[in-house]
């Protein structure tokens, strides 16, 4: 997502003749996105997004279940030392 942030403002840069941009070749101003490209593609093959996804539906679970016995009071007790 930085990626994709970075070459929209490279991007309106080059357009509009903002700064040292301005003077810069299309293809530098234009390889964010290319990048970008090719970490969706990496993190796709590798598994990267599917075990993040998996990551947080986890946490919600649990955030749901810990939740629950707060409400119903049958929360588990921390141990005394």
């Amino acid at each position: 997502m930085y990626l994709l942030g970075l070459g929209l403002v490279l991007l309106v840069m080059k357009y509009f003749a903002v700064g040292p941009v301005a003077a810069w070749n299309w293809w530098l101003v234009l390889s964010p996105f290319g990048l970008a490209v090719l970490w969706w593609s990496w993190a796709d093959w590798s598994g990267y997004t599917k075990k993040k996804a998996m990551e947080r539906e986890t946490a919600r679970r649990q955030e749901r279940i810990d939740r629950s016995r707060d409400a119903i009071g049958t929360q588990a007790r921390k141990k005394k030392p």
